[in-house]
């Protein structure tokens, strides 16, 4: 299985991402969020979801493992496509989609070209309890500070006590601002107490 490509941009353009690595070109399929992140690069990483069924096989490429996840797990609901998850990835953020199915925001959902009401609401009764536990989030991406490592095993210490990630997500962050020093028995102490 593909995780990632590394490779020189040869084409981008907003849906699809033409990359070479190893002299093969590989025809690679995006969303907005991806050709955002990816527009002034000539070199990149493109994160693979290899869909393969048995009339066609495409790759899905990704800026961010994050994006992938949650690509993931719009996938596994059912009546959601491999182009209905890149188009509501093209449409909202990571971060809105999360927020949305967390809010049960069904006209956000729906908002989205090729989401109906019955698909909104799969999505939110499907999804809801997996992203609270922080199902289609990438570990890595939680923590965008140099602390992160420290956050990470604070974070799966705290999972392990039965925390869920989305409320140790929220706490984390800042007790690491209030104390940027501090160890990681620290910040599960911290934790403790707010949680």
């Amino acid at each position: 299985m593909i995780d990632y490509i590394k490779g020189q941009i040869i084409e981008l353009t907003p849906t699809e991402l033409i990359l070479e690595c190893g002299g093969i070109g590989y025809s690679i399929l995006i969303s907005l969020q991806t050709y955002e992140a990816m527009q002034m690069k000539t070199q990149t990483v493109a994160y693979i979801h290899h869909y393969i069924r048995e009339d066609e096989e495409l790759y899905f490429g990704f800026a961010t493992k994050d994006e992938r996840e949650l690509f993931r797990l719009l996938i596994g609901v059912s009546g959601i496509g491999v182009a209905s998850a890149r188009m509501m990835l093209s449409s909202l953020t990571s971060e809105e989609i999360r927020n949305a199915i967390l809010a049960e925001d069904i006209n956000k959902i729906k908002s989205v070209k090729g989401i109906g009401l019955k698909s909104a609401q799969r999505l939110v009764l499907e999804l809801k309890d997996k992203i609270v536990k922080g199902a289609g989030t990438d570990a890595g991406t939680m923590f965008r500070q140099e602390t992160s490592a420290l956050a990470e095993e604070a974070t799966t210490a705290l999972v392990m006590l039965g925390f869920s990630k989305a409320n140790i997500n929220k706490v984390l962050p800042a007790i690491l601002k209030e104390n940027p020093g501090a160890r990681v028995e620290d910040l599960i102490k911290a934790a403790l107490k707010r949680l």
